[in-house]
This record gives structure tokens, C-alpha cells and sequence, in this order.
């Protein structure tokens, strides 16, 4: 047989502990722990006093519920007592604190009263008292008296208590909080049944009756209602009572005396528009003491729960739960009804199905219409009176009005407008939102409705204006969503009403609809207005191109009335005039440019004088344009701008840069408060600046053109007359070298006239360099022809034997090109013609001739020059050639002006350049200079000459 283990004393202890914590762990029942807790330490400890009391939190007592004494007979009289803890006492330190205490004779301890009686009987010294507690909460005391004086306990002992008492507090916590959570009311399992039940229900009345019934038996008030909300007339109406189920929908919604106006009750109204709980109850309420001690005594009640029903932000209604005693509403009655005032809008969606099915296609029809004016319709007007008729007509209102943002009057007109027939339109104009309302029109993602304007603080600088005209509830929307609202939609009704979620939408996407229509109204003006002040611009910028012929003549036409024109163009001004002035002058003179009519006749015979006029003073004296008023002049300007019709002048000044004198000043003027637009101003502007600079580059070119013009013949003409000083001279110093030095008189004579010779060339180095250091100095002289041709062969002779070129002068009668020179005698002789000017000069430029010609001609060829009299002071030299030349050269020599000044051609390149220089030069020695092909292609170089008398 298997023989009976023994286990030692520690072992025992062991499974002890192990046997109390499983029961305390599976134990429902706190009657049964406390007593298994105290039968284990009677067994497993030698106390003489067991006692375990529980703790009431709210009164402060300790309930005690058990324990162990010497005397058996007395353990329910003294173990079951309620302890009423007090300051000072050692219980109630264990229970505020939650730390053991320790006493060490039980019988002298006075802050243990009541103990020293029970003590003193039993002997009962050494005591200890433990705090049951779990989670820093205390649930309880355990007290533990010996007979033996002291209140130490070993660490074992020690150990094994605080776990069974730790564990005991968990036990009785965990029963607590159970015991707490049936006690507890369900709102979410009650809800839970209702939503069942609301499936299997067909109509709405009876889902409200369900709802309302189940918040009745959940909360017990004395009656629970149901009101609707008529957002036309703004009252609600009592449609499900329990005082009278099946109440039925009042059918004509007139207001009865269970009706609740919003008049009455505006800030009920607006706590369940803001979806807010509304509760009254035990001197506390949730409104302002006004309006509950109204609420209160329109439903005949002394405390109240309401909780709104809403769909997407509308009011539909309230679920109220009404007692007559006063009475403080929980957290879960509050939560109760709200979710049944929740699910009452879940349920209220089938009511009117068809008939929002219906309007839904309606408000898309109606958006679909508008959208396809946007494109089909290109008269704004029409547009915005059929939107008007059918927004008037769906949303009930009276006025549709379109407003326009004026930036410089800082106000609102109205564009457009439409009222019912037996209104009349409003003729006054809005002031300029106040911040916080632009910033709320810029936000808003719907449109901003007022339902009452008396009272709304919104478009509060708008609210007398819109009372006087009758209006008192608006819905107002930016035209353009997230930007400054320049351009906005408002429709106004005549009676307080409330703006449904639905119709606020609508009304958003058909603002934005007519905002895209004007826009695209806006663009077209503005692309029509820009359109014309382009095609002016470029009409007056081909006018003002600058002027690349320098040499134009003074009869050309000034631009400056045709550009006066343009500018009245596109101002759309009646006067457009100029006062203009050269430096240094002291007075202006007026050049007309557009004159309407004479309501704006200027007198324009009046010198005005630069220094005292106050036009031109204000003109000077700002940066751009400057706006000044008629009434301002004084009677001296207006002596001169006496028209009638001129009462805004506009005025700037033909500036270019600000340390540069102006010199006029364009004046434009019209009839009074005319305005004008920033674009209109900035055009006028960069055309008048256009203006100026045209004409000071104008003069700027004409000036550097010519004097570029001038040095160009000066250089050549120097390094011409240089390069032939320098072949004299190195000519004169060989002749000197090869002479040596003089040994006879015939040698001396030689010698001193050369040296007269090189005298006369250095002289005329000297006058060169100073007569003429940066521009010509044209001298008067007469040459015989024949001399100045001699001349000219003369220093292209070495050129002419290098290329073995054959010369023949034809026209003088006589040999005048060495051995190689024909001379056709058939010719009348003109050796002794004369001509006069700068010999020196028509030389070279003969010599210039003459080296083109070289250089053109092909080895061993020839070169004609033929000389005959045209007039009776006029002699033609034609050089001709049989070289070659490129067609666009010969199209470039002959042409008088060179529009391009900055092209690359063969003009532009020596000594095709010089060619150019010379053409130009002997236009001022009054000769002229062409060059042509002949038929046979030879080239000819046509020079012109006067004869000298």
C-alpha cells in the first residue's frame, strides 16, 4: 500500500497560502472571502483579536464585517460595529495613509477609542492594523491584537499576511466594480434594441413613437416629446407626445399653443442650431437664467433635457425630456438622448424622399442651365435674368442682387439687380465689408446665411441699409471661393427665415457659376479694351519708331499730333492737347491735338508762363500722372482752359529721366467725376513715356549720327592727306640723299628748293593737325581741271604700274597720263575749266576714286576718265572701268539713307566704306558723287563739280 507522505510545518504554511489565495481568486461572493480570510488567519496565526472592517468612502465609516475574539458568544455584538472614523485616529491614519500601524498595548491607547473597552476585556497588548488596498485605493482594515506586548511580527508572518490582504483588496475590488456595472443603467444596449426595432417599423410616425417611447421608459420624466422645425415660418410644432401618442402632423403647420417660436426662444434656437445639448435641472441650467426661466414656464416644467436633431448642420427638430419636480440629469441620461435624438435624423431622411429625390433633380437642372448661358449666351443681361427668375423662384426669395466691389470708392454697387414686379430696384450702394466678414466670405465653403439681420452681428455696416429696404434675412455668397470677394451674390427676403444646408449649397455653386459668367464677361471687355489700346499703341509706336535717317528734313510731319490723336483714343477723352517749350525758353506754347467739341475750346494763341503756371508746376513737380480738379485753377489758367465741359484734368509730363528737363507736358481733361481705369492710366502713361524718349532719342541720334558721320571724313580725309605728305616727304628725302652734299652752285640751288618743298609740306602738316583737330575747314580755292586730274593719277601712279593698268582722260585735249595715257581728240578740249572748293579734298576723293577703280580692275586692264560740262557751272568727271562689283554694293552706294544702321554689310567695310565717305564729303563741297553699271558692265563713278568762275 502507498504510504501517507508527510509534509514539515514550512510546507504546510506553504500550501495554506496557496489554498486561501485560489479561493480569493475564483470567490464571488465578499461575505464568503472575508470569512475564508479570517478562518486562515485564525489557523495560520496566534492572534487573539482577528477584525476586518470595509470602508465607505463617502460617509468615512468603517462597516465591520467580522472577525475573532477569546469569547465567541460576544464576536457579532463587537466585530459587526460601525466605526465613524475621526481626525487623529489611528484608523483613520491607516486609511488616509494606507500604511500599516502598529500599537504596542492596545489597552492604553487613546486614539484607538472604543477598542481600549474590548481590549482591557480580552487583554488584547500588541496590535497591529493593515490597510486592504488595490490601486491606491483603500477598500478596508484588517486588525490583528495579541495578548503579548509589542507590535513587532516576524518578516515570514509579515509576508504571508500582506499577500492574503493584497489579495483580498483585489477580490473586493474586482466585486465592486462588477457590483458598479449592473448597477449601472445601459444606454448603448437600449439604443442598440431601438435601432432593431426601427427596421422592422414602416413609417416615420411610428419610428418617432418607438424613440420616443424608449427614451421615456429609459429616463422616466414626466412626459417626452418630439418637436418639428418649420424653417420658413421659424416655430416648432409638437408632433409626438406620450401624453397622447399618434398626435399626428399638425397638416397646415399653423402655430397652435404647443408651437414654440424662435422669437420667443432665440437662444434655445440657437444652442440646437449649434447642435447643443440643452438641460435644466436642480437650480443649473445650460442657457442664460432669462431663457430658462422662459423655457420653462412655455412648457409648464421645472427641468428639462432637449437634445437637437440634425441633418448635414439643418435643424429638423428637438427631442425633449420634460419633469415636473426638479431633478439633476446623469451623464448617461444625457447620452441617451442624444443618441435618440440621433437616431431620430437617421430615420427622418425617409420622410420626404420623393419629393427631396424631386428637388435634387430640379437644383441640377437648374445649375445645368445656368452653366449652358455661360457658353450660349453671350448677352450678360440675359443671363443673369433667367438665373435670377428661377434662384428667386426655388429658394422663395424676394430680391437677387449682384454686387461689384469699387477699389476706389471703397464700396459695393449693385451690377445687377432683380426684385419681384411690385418692387422697386434699390438705388444706394453698400460700404466695404468690415475685415472679419471679407475673411468669413473668403473661407466660407457654402454660403453665409442671416435668418434674422436685427440681431445677426454679421454684415453688420450692411444692416440699416438692407432693413430700410425691407429686407430682413439674407443668404450671401463670394462669387470667386478663396479669394477677396471683389464680386458677390445676396438674395434677401422680406420675413425671417432660416437658410437650409441644401439651399446654401445651391446657392454657393450658382454664385460660382455667375461669378465664371463674370468673369468671362469682365474678359471680354477687358480683351476688347486691351485690343484697342494695342492696336493704338502699335499704330502710335510705328509712329515714334525712332528715326534711323538722320538727315530728314524739318518739313517732315511731327508725330506729335497723330500720337495727341491716340492717346484721346484710348482715354476716351474730349481734350488732348500739349504744351510744349525748348530749353531754356520761359514760356510754353499750346499744340492742339484733339479738340471734341466747344465745350472744350483752350485758347491756343497764350504763351503760358513755365514759372507761375500752377498746371505746369503740378505736372513738374509729381512722378507720373497727376489728377488736379478744375474749381482748384486760378483764373489765369483759366483764362486760357475756358471750356466749359473741362472739369477733371489729367496731366504729365514728357520725362525721361528725372536729371533731365522735361520739355512739354500732355494734358488731357474731361466732364466731371470721370474716372479712370488702372489699365487705362498705365497705357497712357508708357505711350507718353514712349513719347518722350522717342523724341529725345530722336534728337540724341541725329546729333552722335552726324558727328560719327563727320569724324569718319574727318579720318579719312587725315589719314588721305598724310599718307601723301609722308610719300612727298620719304620722295623729297631720296631726292636730298641721292643730290649729296651740294659741291657747285647748280647742286646748292637744287638742294635749298628742296628743302622749300619739304618746308611747305611740313607747313602743311601744322595747319592740318591745327585748323582741322576735330572737324573740317572747308577752303575756298580754283584749280584747272586738268591740274586736278594730273594730281590725283599722280598718287595713284605707283597702284596703276603695279596692276599695269591703261589710263585714258578723255575731254581735256592733251596727254595727261604719262606714256601709257590716251587722249581722244574728238573731244572738246576743257583743259583750262576751272573748278572751285577744297582742291585738296576733291583731290583725294578723285584719288579715292581712282584707287576703287584699281582695285576692281583686272591686270593689264584700262580705266576711262571723261570729262565734259553739263551745265554752265556744273563739270562731270566719270571714271569708268571694266572691274568687277557686287550688285548689292552698288544698290548700297546709291542709296541716299541707311535705314540699319547696325547691319553688317558691305558698306559698313573699307574701302567699299571709303567709298561711302566721299559720296557724302562732296555733298558738302557742293558736288555730287554716283556710281552705276552700264550696259556693257562697266562700272561708273560719276563725280559733279562747280565750275569756278
Amino acid at each position: 500500500m502507498r504510504q501517507h507522505q508527510k509534509f514539515t510545518a514550512a510546507e504546510q504554511q506553504i500550501f495554506s497560502l496557496g489554498r486561501i489565495l485560489q479561493i480569493l481568486r475564483e470567490e464571488d461572493n465578499a461575505e464568503v472571502l472575508i470569512e475564508k480570510t479570517i478562518s486562515y488567519l485564525k489557523e495560520q496565526f496566534d492572534y487573539s483579536l482577528i477584525w476586518i472592517a470595509l470602508y465607505d468612502r463617502l460617509n468615512h465609516i468603517l462597516f465591520g464585517k467580522g472577525g475573532a475574539t477569546p469569547d465567541s458568544n460576544l464576536e457579532n455584538a463587537y466585530l459587526q460595529q460601525r466605526v465613524v472614523l475621526s481626525p487623529g485616529d489611528l484608523l483613520e491614519q491607516v486609511v488616509i495613509q494606507q500604511r500599516p500601524m502598529g500599537v504596542a498595548d492596545l489597552r492604553l491607547e487613546k486614539r484607538a477609542e472604543g477598542w481600549q473597552e474590548i481590549a482591557t476585556k480580552f487583554d488584547i497588548q500588541g496590535t497591529i492594523m493593515l490597510p486592504i488596498r488595490h490601486k491606491d485605493r483603500c477598500l478596508g482594515v484588517v486588525m490583528l491584537g495579541s495578548k503579548r506586548w509589542g507590535y513587532l511580527i516576524g518578516s515570514e508572518a509579515k509576508s504571508q499576511i500582506m499577500i492574503v490582504v493584497g489579495e483580498l483588496a483585489a477580490a473586493l475590488f474586482r466585486l465592486e466594480i462588477d457590483l458598479q456595472y449592473k448597477q449601472t443603467k445601459r444606454p448603448d444596449e437600449v439604443l442598440l434594441r431601438l435601432l432593431e426595432k426601427l427596421r422592422t417599423l414602416a413609417t416615420l410616425e411610428q419610428r418617432l413613437e418607438a424613440v420616443v417611447s424608449a427614451t421615456h421608459q429609459f429616463i422616466v420624466p414626466t412626459r417626452t416629446n418630439v418637436y418639428w422645425f418649420d424653417p420658413q415660418e421659424r416655430y416648432f410644432w409638437r408632433r409626438i407626445s406620450t401624453q397622447c401618442f399618434n398626435l399626428g402632423k399638425i397638416s397646415n403647420k399653423k402655430q397652435t399653443k404647443d408651437s414654440l417660436t424662435v422669437e420667443d426662444l432665440s437662444d434655445f434656437y440657437y444652442a440646437m442650431s449649434a447642435n447643443q445639448l440643452v438641460w435644466i435641472g436642480e437650480g443649473r441650467s445650460s442657457l442664460k437664467s432669462y431663457s430658462t426661466k422662459k423655457l420653462l414656464k412655455i412648457l409648464d416644467v421645472r427641468s428639462l433635457l432637449v437634445a437637437p436633431i440634425l441633418w448635414q448642420k439643418d435643424l429638423l427638430g428637438f427631442l425633449a425630456v420634460e419633469g415636473k419636480e426638479p431633478r439633476i440629469w446623469t451623464e448617461v441620461d444625457k447620452n441617451f438622448v442624444k443618441g435618440a435624438a440621433g437616431l431620430i435624423s437617421l430615420v427622418s431622411l425617409t420622410e420626404n424622399m420623393e419629393t427631396n429625390i424631386q428637388q435634387i433633380q430640379e437644383d441640377a437642372q437648374l445649375q445645368s442651365q445656368i452653366v449652358e448661358g455661360i457658353y450660349n449666351d453671350e448677352n450678360i443681361e440675359q443671363v443673369l435674368d433667367n438665373c435670377a427668375r428661377k434662384v428667386l423662384k426655388r429658394l422663395g426669395a424676394n430680391r437677387f442682387l449682384l454686387l461689384f466691389c469699387d477699389q476706389n470708392l471703397y464700396e459695393y454697387n449693385f451690377f445687377y439687380q432683380s426684385q419681384l414686379s411690385n418692387q422697386r430696384p434699390l438705388n444706394f450702394n453698400l460700404e466695404a465689408l468690415k475685415e472679419v466678414d471679407a475673411k468669413l466670405l473668403e473661407r466660407s465653403t457654402q454660403a453665409v446665411g442671416v435668418e434674422n439681420l436685427e440681431e445677426d452681428l454679421r454684415f453688420f455696416n450692411w444692416r440699416s441699409s438692407l432693413l430700410q429696404a425691407r429686407l430682413r434675412s439674407v443668404l450671401v455668397s463670394n462669387c470667386a471661393p478663396q479669394k477677396v470677394p471683389d464680386v458677390i451674390l445676396m438674395i434677401g427676403s422680406e420675413n425671417n427665415r432660416s437658410w437650409t444646408t441644401v439651399e446654401k449649397e445651391l446657392f454657393q455653386v450658382v454664385a460660382q457659376q455667375i461669378g465664371a459668367v463674370v468673369r468671362q464677361w469682365q474678359l471680354h471687355q477687358q480683351i476688347q479694351h486691351q485690343q484697342k489700346i494695342w492696336h493704338t499703341f502699335g499704330q502710335s509706336l510705328r509712329i515714334l519708331e525712332p528715326v534711323q535717317d538722320c538727315q530728314a528734313t524739318e518739313a517732315e510731319k511731327d508725330p506729335l499730333a497723330t500720337v495727341l490723336e491716340q492717346i484721346a483714343t484710348i482715354i476716351n477723352c474730349p481734350l488732348v492737347l500739349l504744351l510744349s517749350w525748348n530749353p531754356g525758353e520761359k514760356f510754353a506754347k499750346i499744340i492742339p491735338g484733339v479738340v471734341a467739341n466747344n465745350n472744350f475750346t483752350v485758347a491756343t494763341d497764350v504763351d503760358i508762363p513755365l514759372q507761375t503756371d500752377i498746371i505746369i508746376h503740378s505736372a513738374l513737380n509729381a512722378e507720373g500722372l497727376v489728377s488736379i480738379n478744375a474749381s482748384d485753377l486760378p483764373e489765369s489758367t483759366r483764362y486760357w482752359l475756358y471750356g466749359s465741359g473741362i472739369e477733371e484734368i489729367l496731366l504729365i509730363a514728357l520725362r525721361t529721366r528725372h536729371e533731365y528737363e522735361p520739355t512739354g507736358i500732355i494734358l488731357m481733361a474731361d466732364y466731371p467725376q470721370r474716372q479712370w481705369s488702372p489699365e487705362t492710366l498705365d497705357a497712357v502713361e508708357t505711350l507718353v513715356n514712349q513719347l518722350a524718349w522717342s523724341r529725345r532719342q530722336k534728337q540724341v541720334t541725329q546729333f552722335l549720327y552726324s558727328k560719327t558721320e563727320e569724324l569718319q571724313q574727318l579720318n579719312w580725309y587725315k589719314h588721305r592727306r598724310f599718307e601723301d605728305i609722308r610719300q612727298n616727304t620719304v620722295t623729297l628725302l631720296s631726292q636730298m640723299h641721292d643730290l649729296g652734299v651740294p659741291e657747285n652752285q647748280l647742286a646748292l640751288t637744287r638742294y635749298q628748293q628742296l628743302l622749300r618743298q619739304l618746308d611747305n609740306t611740313v607747313a602743311s602738316t601744322t595747319a592740318l593737325l591745327k585748323l582741322e583737330q576735330w572737324q573740317f575747314t572747308f577752303n575756298r580755292e580754283t584749280i584747272a581741271i586738268a591740274s586736278l586730274i594730273k594730281g590725283a593719277l599722280k598718287g595713284v601712279n605707283k597702284l596703276l604700274k603695279h596692276h599695269k593698268l591703261w589710263v585714258g582722260v578723255h575731254g581735256l585735249g592733251q596727254n595727261s597720263g604719262g606714256e601709257e595715257s590716251y587722249i581722244d581728240d574728238s573731244l572738246i578740249s576743257n583743259s583750262q575749266l576751272k573748278i572751285t572748293g577744297d582742291i585738296v579734298k576733291i583731290e583725294l576723293i578723285l584719288s579715292e576714286l581712282l584707287i576703287a577703280a584699281c582695285h576692281r580692275s583686272q591686270n593689264s586692264g584700262r580705266i576711262d576718265i571723261w570729262c565734259r560740262r553739263l551745265e554752265p557751272q556744273t563739270l562731270e568727271i566719270s571714271i569708268t572701268d571694266n572691274g568687277t562689283i557686287h550688285p548689292q554694293l552698288l544698290e548700297e552706294l546709291q542709296q541716299e539713307d541707311f535705314s540699319d544702321v547696325l547691319a553688317v554689310g558691305l558698306i559698313k567695310q573699307p574701302p567699299i566704306k571709303h567709298l561711302s565717305i566721299c559720296k557724302k564729303l562732296i555733298q558738302q563741297l557742293e558736288g555730287q558723287l554716283d556710281f552705276y553699271q552700264l550696259p556693257d558692265a562697266r562700272v561708273v563713278s560719276r563725280l559733279l563739280l562747280p565750275i569756278g568762275e
